[in-house]
């Protein structure tokens, strides 16, 4: 069987440094640090009182109060994002049979706030029970997939991947292999997460995951830098359109660039720990590769998972260098999560947009707030210190690890017919 080519003919975010693709992709290049204190709840007693939350938003500016009664804050970020993805592909204009269209739209934790603020009334109230009811359908981890088909009448494959951080990465994985078997004609994937709330915060400052560094917030994350302290929390969410090739040139279609392999793999090592030696993200690139039919040589860029937590800014160079040999110096190497902070569940998707982008305009976004070389790491490596690259980008890779060990990585391509 021959299998299908996929690209991507949409684009969709909402970041906490930009509102759209096109305020994300400048605030990017220019090295836009997205880190401030929390505005969302009295965080003085936190161990963390900053995060990188989206800025100016008002769910006036996007849903009317009846209809946002149902929707948890992962699902506003989820329904914006997946709304400019498909106006930006033009994917519903009549000709498109919306039956063949599905939607896998994730989420690390789901709806979090929604959770919390039910959970919380109930406990301090006398014991009788008084739940919204729209606690559950706001609360699960699936339903933003289920608003996007209904909004839009999407009736393909429907339905949402959860595997902590790398979820959204998965999402894209799954909706390049429904296409390519010839499962659907276009897909939009995707993820959205909202966990900047007292369990969010509390929660991962009571695994020491989160940087504490309170006193100078927007250096908080600083991937790959020997003073890094963990990673910083973000919210927000991205879309990709994944189309088949045949029919997005069909309808002229813009075409971004092709999605042109995947690798998954898990590290069977630790429940929150990356392998040491990064045996799981050498695995998942690999197959990547294998996958798109590529050899290592080929790959221009990779954007790493990259988070700033001490063992995770370790393994992940290790299994660059260990899979590309002398090509890994010479490849340009970025985490965005410097600038974003960390998605969570949206953070593949957020950063496949990326990757995308650098691809389709030969430039490499930097990573900042690095400050002092960590001897673990090959500071040989080029990690785009500070400042964007322009260079040629025919073939880019992205990680995106979660914890439980999963790994995802996706290969996209310059387009050519």
């Amino acid at each position: 069987m021959e299998l299908k080519r996929v690209v991507v003919t949409g684009l969709g975010a909402i970041t906490p440094i930009g509102n759209n693709v096109a305020s994300y992709w400048e605030g990017l290049v220019n090295g836009v640090n997205g880190a401030a204190d929390i505005t969302r709840f009295d965080a003085s007693k936190f161990k963390t009182r900053f995060a990188c939350e989206v800025k100016n938003y008002d769910y006036k500016d996007y849903f009317d109060r009846k209809d946002v009664r149902k929707y948890d804050l992962y699902a506003q970020f989820g329904l914006i994002a997946s709304d400019e993805a498909i106006a930006d592909s033009g994917l519903i204009n009549g000709q498109t049979d919306l039956d063949e269209v599905g939607v896998i739209w994730s989420s690390g934790i789901g709806g979090l706030i929604t959770f919390s603020e039910e959970v919380s009334a109930f406990a301090t109230g006398d014991g009788t029970p008084r739940f919204n009811p729209f606690f559950i359908p706001k609360m699960i981890a699936d339903i933003t997939a289920g608003h996007i088909s209904i909004k839009h009448g999407f009736r393909g494959p429907n339905f949402a991947t959860v595997s902590a951080c790398a979820s959204s990465a998965n999402s894209i994985v799954d909706a390049f292999n429904y296409i390519r078997l010839g499962k659907a004609v276009a897909f939009v994937a995707g993820g959205s997460e909202a966990s900047i709330s007292q369990a969010g915060v509390g929660g991962f400052n009571a695994m020491h995951a989160i940087s504490t560094r309170n006193d100078d917030p927007k250096t908080g994350s600083r991937p790959f830098d020997k003073d890094r302290d963990g990673f910083v929390m973000g919210e927000g969410g991205g879309g990709i359109i994944l189309e088949e090739l045949e029919h997005a040139l069909a309808r002229g279609a813009t075409i971004y660039a092709e999605l042109v392999g995947c690798g998954l793999s898990a590290d069977a090592n630790h429940m929150t720990s990356p392998h040491p030696e990064g045996l799981g993200a050498k695995l998942s690139m690999q197959r990547a590769l294998s996958d798109a039919g590529i050899q290592s040589e080929m790959i221009d860029h990779i954007n790493t998972h990259g988070t700033s937590t001490p063992q995770g800014d370790i393994a992940e160079p290790k299994s660059i260098v260990s899979l590309f040999g002398d090509h890994a110096y010479k490849i340009s190497i970025n985490s965005t999560k410097s600038m974003t902070g960390h998605l969570l569940g949206g953070a593949g998707v957020i950063e496949a947009v990326a990757t995308v982008l650098a691809v389709k305009n030969d430039i490499i976004p930097p990573t900042i707030n690095h400050f002092t070389d960590d001897p673990e790491i090959d500071n040989a490596l080029d990690f785009t210190y500070w400042n964007a690259r322009q260079r040629v980008v025919n073939y880019a890779l992205t990680n995106t690890f979660g914890f439980g060990g999963h790994n995802a990585s996706l290969i996209f391509k310059k387009f050519t017919p």
